[in-house]
């Protein structure tokens, strides 16, 4: 009888892909390195994916599975105010960013910047993963513009969806200076003013 595949063995591969390119990037990462980090053979790879582009899409989708579940619990959901939520979140991610850069940074974010013109599926699977992000902030953002009366063109020409997408910008973009300057510092910094235009933005109509 044929072996039947573990089904834990494509969650390993995609998992151990999320380690790797946050460290070295998408293009220098290997089948062999994540088949050896994932602890399972080459033969296991290619029964689940058919090129290393396929398991990067499929990353992609399972990064955001895996962010969902961890943010859904985090505690800046606690507050019964919404603007508190929003900045909440902001603070949440602000207190990520510290440690090794590679364990902080984004494994989506690091392959939109390699992919974008070279693999439009993977291209395409990480602005699905960063539109997902963005859109469950939305709730929150609705719910802070209606307490402030910022509905409709009180908002001066914004919405909901457009700020969480820089809210999400500015994130991406905090992970790049932390790369580029190997400190964490700047990224921190980018945030606080992310914050700080949040609170401009509500507290003059409060």
């Amino acid at each position: 009888m044929a072996r039947k595949a573990n089904p834990q063995t494509r969650d390993n591969l995609m998992e151990a892909a999320f380690g790797l390119v946050r460290r070295q990037g998408l293009s220098a990462t290997s089948v062999d390195e994540i088949c050896a980090a994932a602890g399972v053979s080459k033969g296991a790879f290619f029964h689940h994916f058919k090129s290393k582009e396929e398991l990067a899409a499929a990353a992609a989708d399972h990064w955001s599975a895996v962010t969902e579940a961890f943010f859904e619990t985090a505690p800046y959901h606690q507050p019964a105010d919404p603007l508190a939520r929003l900045l909440g979140y902001i603070d949440f991610r602000r207190e990520m960013m510290s440690g090794e850069i590679a364990e902080f940074t984004c494994f989506v974010g690091t392959m939109a910047q390699e992919a974008w013109a070279t693999s439009p599926p993977v291209a395409a699977a990480t602005w699905d993963s960063m539109r997902r992000h963005g859109e469950r902030l939305v709730p929150d953002i609705e719910a802070a513009m209606a307490a402030h009366g910022l509905s409709g063109g009180a908002a001066g020409g914004w919405s909901a969806q457009s700020l969480a997408q820089h809210i999400v910008a500015v994130t991406q973009g905090a992970f790049i200076l932390a790369k580029a300057s190997g400190d964490a510092g700047p990224a921190q910094a980018s945030l606080d003013h992310l914050r700080r235009y949040i609170c401009q933005l509500f507290e003059p109509a409060a």
